[in-house]
């Protein structure tokens, strides 16, 4: 059933690809290399789509360079798709006067390149992917610094030629946030199915999904806007008709570009390679029943603690504002007796009269 929704919902997307590109951001510079540490932009995970208000929908990466120089002792507003949630952000970055540069290597990219993860779903017990401490439902393998993965069986021709030999991935947490590497060794001969040992989602409904720790957005809330023009100050990215209309080439670089046809330096941002599982620095594995869920588990049972506690309280008022009722007949006794009636003199008592 879910096989077909997502061939359902990948046709939808293929469908929609080519009014997207006309209407929205399709394409954007990726980031490949972050050399600034204080700067907020995630490689691999971001992409620039937007420019001081505009979309950039021109490729030429002199263009991008010389609006970035324009801004020199002052600050240039950047438009940030990010593949975690597929949000999109306004950042204002300063630009140093005397380098007039970023500290970034972009690389002119369709964002539909951010799809090709694989969601680790089911990890048996001793299986390639439970001893390379793959942890169920919160992974998502992003691809390998041995090569470029291209769509759903980019990964299952990769593992069959790392068979009984050590294979690399980069692996995306998102409960932890965090980007590590991971070593691990395919095999057919571990008991079970599968080289990797593990269920794997692909497409639509296994995208990243934005960190634990971001805000929920409110309904209605526009995180991107196509269609107005965005100002100086603005919290959009709206299109204009004459993007990058009145900008010159530039007379040197001032940013890295590098050619689509060398990903050489594309590193996931925020990677960690541990030399060993035991060091501690993976990830504690959790129960899988923890895993389905995205909140986490004490907020719901503060949530219940915090309403028994108001039952209770409730529960308490109502005893106190009213009398206990009596207690119901018993059985086969008839109905409720009143109080004893005085009884009236007969005739013959007393102490006579006259008649």
């Amino acid at each position: 059933m879910f096989n077909a929704l997502n061939r359902y919902l990948s046709r939808l997307d293929g469908d929609a690809r080519p009014q997207q590109q006309r209407d929205g951001p399709g394409f954007g510079f990726q980031v490949l290399r972050n050399t600034n540490l204080e700067l907020g932009i995630e490689p691999w995970f971001d992409f620039i789509v937007g420019i001081n208000g505009r979309v950039i929908d021109n490729p030429d990466p002199r263009l991008f360079a010389q609006e970035v120089r324009n801004c020199a002792g002052a600050s240039v507003a950047l438009g940030l798709w990010s593949a975690k949630g597929q949000r999109t952000r306004v950042l204002h970055v300063p630009v140093p006067a005397d380098t007039r540069s970023l500290g970034l290597s972009l690389q002119w990219t369709p964002l539909a390149v951010a799809s090709n993860v694989w969601h680790v779903l089911d990890v048996p017990a001793n299986s390639p992917a439970d001893n390379a401490g793959l942890l169920p439902y919160s992974d998502y393998i992003l691809g390998t610094p041995d090569g470029t993965l291209h769509g759903e069986s980019g990964l299952g021709e990769l593992v069959d030629d790392y068979i009984g030999r050590p294979l690399k991935l980069w692996v995306y947490n998102n409960e932890y946030n965090v980007t590590r590497e991971v070593e691990i060794v395919p095999s057919r001969d571990w008991g079970g199915e599968g080289a990797l040992g593990c269920v794997l989602g692909y497409g639509a409904l296994h995208r990243l999904p934005p960190p634990l720790d971001e805000p929920v957005n409110a309904p209605g809330e526009m995180l991107f806007d196509v269609d107005g023009g965005g100002g100086g100050g603005g919290a959009t990215v709206g299109a204009g008709a004459d993007q990058f209309a009145t900008l010159a080439p530039p007379s040197d670089a001032s940013t890295t570009f590098v050619p689509a046809a060398s990903p050489d330096f594309l590193v996931p941002a925020q990677v960690v390679s541990p030399p060993s599982p035991a060091a501690g620095s993976v990830p504690p594995r959790s129960k899988k029943k923890e895993r389905h869920g995205h909140a986490p588990k004490r907020l719901m049972d503060d949530y219940f603690a915090e309403e028994e506690k108001k039952s209770r309280e409730l529960d308490g008022n109502i005893a106190a504002s009213k009398t206990p009722p009596p207690p119901p007949p018993k059985a086969g006794g008839g109905p409720p007796r009143g109080p004893p009636k005085a009884e009236s003199p007969k005739e013959g008592d007393g102490d006579g009269g006259a008649d």
